[in-house]
């Protein structure tokens, strides 16, 4: 018997995979009916705890409490996910009485956690339960129960979790948007706590974090001739110059278009002055700058280039737009 023999390689995949989705989404819609005054009592307990939030679940329901435990922590709520077979051998003592339990059994009789109940009563820890038995142990010693029980599992034996951890999992982003909102929390905010992603360069990172400085800046002065604003440009490599006077303060830019109006023009190269072609008040930022908001600018005018400028008008730098392309802001 080959192993293709023993399966029914006709079946109807799609159809299947249909109805999941069709039962998930029910089940979800009947979360939704369920959100009310409980749900508003967790997420004022959660606010005005000055601890931390421990989020706590087995199996499944532990795979899904670790996913809010690190929602609920980098959208501002300080959230930990604890192991409940550990804590009965000794991670209990990371639960402190400042912080707040949430924990998770669609059963609402997992041994691990029930086991763990008359320790945290002791404690004193305000005590949140999801679960699909409000008539269970867990819903039954918890301050505060949040129902996330469904009809039926998607599995068609109604045994492996499916629908039951959807909702779950609904019901824990439902908790960290709605705590974020409360909070304030902002996307600069979001950024803090995600230094290393995409979003977080995109938030964070300053034109002075990346743009060229000291002597990697081109300068020309204005009585130079064109062809040595060429030579300043090859040289430095950023398809521009800057044009300053005596005390560094900018007087216009000679860029890669200059120079084709000035050959379009035939004017000599050689001998006309920088002073008479250069781009007059051109686009400048701050250091200070978001550097997303200086590609937006870039992109809107359709430029390569910008010159950093201090307040007090000299020259700081110049941002390039392959820099914020190595820096992951493109």
């Amino acid at each position: 018997m080959t192993l293709d023999s023993r399966y029914d390689l006709t079946f109807d995949f799609v159809r299947s995979a249909k109805r999941t989705i069709s039962m998930e989404k029910d089940a979800i819609a009947a979360l939704e009916e369920r959100i009310g005054e409980n749900f508003s009592k967790a997420c004022q307990t959660i606010l005005t705890c000055c601890g931390r939030v421990v989020v706590t679940g087995m199996g499944k329901s532990g795979h899904i409490a670790k996913k809010m435990a690190a929602t609920l922590a980098s959208t501002g709520t300080p959230s930990f996910f604890v192991h409940p077979g550990e804590a009965n051998h000794g991670d209990l003592g990371m639960i402190t009485s400042e912080d707040l339990v949430i924990a998770i059994s669609n059963s609402g009789t997992s041994a691990e956690i029930v086991s763990l109940l008359p320790m945290l009563k002791r404690l004193g820890v305000p005590l949140i339960s999801m679960t699909g038995k409000e008539s269970s142990a867990l819903a039954e010693a918890a301050d505060i129960n949040l129902d996330i029980s469904v009809n039926t599992e998607a599995c068609p034996l109604d045994l492996a979790p499916t629908s039951s951890t959807t909702a779950t999992l609904v019901m824990g982003d439902a908790l960290a948007v709605a705590l974020l909102e409360a909070r304030g929390f902002t996307a600069e905010d979001f950024a803090f706590s995600h230094p290393g992603g995409a979003l977080g360069k995109k938030l964070l990172l300053r034109v002075s974090d990346l743009m060229h400085s000291s002597d990697k800046i081109p300068y020309v002065a204005q009585d130079a001739v064109i062809t040595e604003a060429l030579a300043e440009m090859s040289q430095k490599g950023f398809g521009m110059t800057t044009v300053t006077d005596d005390t560094n303060e900018l007087l216009g830019i000679f860029t890669d278009g200059d120079l084709r109006r000035c050959l379009d023009k035939q004017i000599d190269v050689n001998r006309e002055p920088i002073s008479s072609v250069m781009s007059k008040n051109p686009l400048t930022v701050k250091p200070n700058t978001l550097a997303v908001e200086a590609l937006n600018l870039m992109e809107s005018r359709k430029i390569t280039a910008l010159v950093v400028l201090e307040k007090s008008g000299t020259i700081a730098g110049i941002l390039h737009m392959h820099d914020l392309l190595r820096a992951g802001i493109i």
